[in-house]
């Protein structure tokens, strides 16, 4: 993919599913409070951080281009 993305979890959203940790185990943890957090907010573009984002069931996960800010996810409409 090239690029390097910006990582952020919306902790008023996250409702500590995990699934993103299962997705990208490098990328995400748990704190003590089970909510998500990058372990890098930014990060080199992987396939696996993009499906923890998809499948994130309350969409907490929220992920630009670094630098430009473009949205990689969710796609803009």
């Amino acid at each position: 993919m090239g690029d390097r993305w910006h990582i952020e979890v919306d902790r008023s959203v996250c409702i500590g599913s995990a699934q993103c940790v299962h997705r990208a185990a490098d990328a995400f943890r748990l704190d003590s409070a089970r909510q998500s957090h990058p372990v890098e907010p930014d990060a080199d573009a992987a396939e696996q951080i993009l499906e923890a984002a998809e499948t994130c069931p309350v969409e907490a996960i929220v992920i630009t281009v670094a630098g430009s800010g473009e949205p990689v996810f969710p796609p803009e409409d």
